[in-house]
């Protein structure tokens, strides 16, 4: 049985790019792998990469290659049926590592798949990442198809052709811009995730709310209850404009040169964040959602945005669980925090010289990136 997506968009790449579109699917109900890839003849090798947390959720779809019970494989595994390959690795940020971006390219080069194969991640962002990248180098580039199964990779990771891994305990620090082909979205996955992965979505909704979207801001504002309870049309409502938000913004600078760069808001003091706590401690949309607070922060310091802006947009961060302090509890106990997020922020791809790149905010919709001194990423902090 075939199935049919319920709205779809295409994300078209400037010509000299290199790639050509991504197509977004949506999709009503509960996910349905098997008919999206196992209800026609196969004849292209396909490897599917799906973790140990997700492998329960996609039981029917397992069990095509496996009478090994998904709740039962903890550890890393591989499995083979016919032209296609499953791999699952293990779960979380701890697991983004260039080795495992290793296991998916060894997983195919063992199944001896040829350049007309196609790579599938069936998970969240950390997933759809190494994925990618480990599509761009196998034979230099296979086509990558993703299945986002968190709200994070929904709005935001699976969309616009970033991928890569952390490494040296800094985040997404090697990597390539390698667009899926295709993705295919299932609001339904979101109502089994755990609440700190769905507050982790809800922190680049915030995020893509304050930069592109007044309709998305005035739902976060209005809606939370429907938010909260993951009612399903308010979440495939949010989801859609995420999604088109971030195309569209892909589509007009997909190397990140100029307002792709936007994106980032809140990431340059987040990922120092996550750095400092180490990778895996606080969620990315958490960390993300705090630096989202501190750039408000700079906005007011720098006389670049008026209090009763910065204290709506802290109220929003707030009222959904945020922290809005200046040093969150995660790093309190860890020496010289401060001067470690600092040197962190050093690192961040987007600097250029000797200074941090920040990106701020005048008014909703009102963007821009700026160069910061120390003192003034150290005030925000006290």
């Amino acid at each position: 049985m075939n199935i049919s997506p319920i709205d779809n968009f295409e994300l078209l790449f400037p010509d000299n790019s290199g790639f050509d579109k991504t197509d977004i699917l949506f999709y009503s109900g509960k996910n349905d792998l098997c008919s999206l890839y196992l209800s026609a003849e196969n004849k292209r090798n396909r490897l599917f990469v799906t973790d140990t947390n997700i492998a329960p959720l996609c039981t029917d779809f397992i069990s095509h290659f496996t009478d090994e019970n998904a709740d039962n494989i903890k550890a890393p595994s591989i499995f083979k049926k016919g032209n296609d390959t499953l791999c699952i690795l293990g779960a979380g940020e701890k697991y983004k590592t260039i080795e495992n971006v290793l296991e998916i390219v060894r997983a195919a080069l063992n199944s001896n798949f040829n350049r007309n194969c196609l790579f599938v991640a069936i998970g969240g962002g950390v997933l759809s990442d190494m994925t990618g990248f480990a599509a761009s180098m196998f034979k230099r580039g296979v086509d990558v198809e993703f299945v986002p199964t968190t709200l994070l990779s929904d709005v935001d990771a699976s969309i616009g052709g970033k991928t890569g891994c952390d490494f040296d305990s800094y985040k997404n620090m090697i990597g390539a811009f390698y667009p899926a082909k295709k993705i295919h979205i299932w609001s339904s996955f979101i109502q089994s995730l755990p609440q700190n992965e769905f507050i982790s979505g809800l922190g680049e909704v915030v995020k893509t709310a304050f930069l592109f979207s007044p309709e998305l801001t005035e739902i976060l504002k209005t809606q939370k209850e429907k938010v909260m309870s993951r009612n399903e049309e308010v979440l495939q409502k949010i989801i859609t404009i995420c999604a088109k938000a971030k195309a569209k913004t892909v589509h007009e600078d997909f190397k990140e040169k100029g307002i792709r760069a936007y994106l980032n808001y809140g990431h340059t003091f987040g990922h120092a964040l996550e750095t400092v706590a180490g990778l895996g401690k606080i969620s990315h949309g958490e960390a993300v959602a705090w630096g989202i607070g501190r750039a408000l922060g700079l906005s007011l310091d720098k006389n670049l945005c008026s209090a009763e802006f910065a204290n709506e947009c802290k109220s929003i961060l707030f009222d959904y669980g945020f922290c809005t302090d200046p040093l969150p509890q995660i790093i309190k106990d860890i020496p010289n925090a401060t001067l470690a997020l600092v040197s962190a922020m050093h690192k961040d791809k987007k600097n250029s010289g000797s200074c941090v790149k920040v990106i701020l905010q005048k008014t909703g919709q009102s963007t821009f990136i700026t160069e910061v001194q120390d003192n003034e990423i150290i005030e925000v902090l006290k």
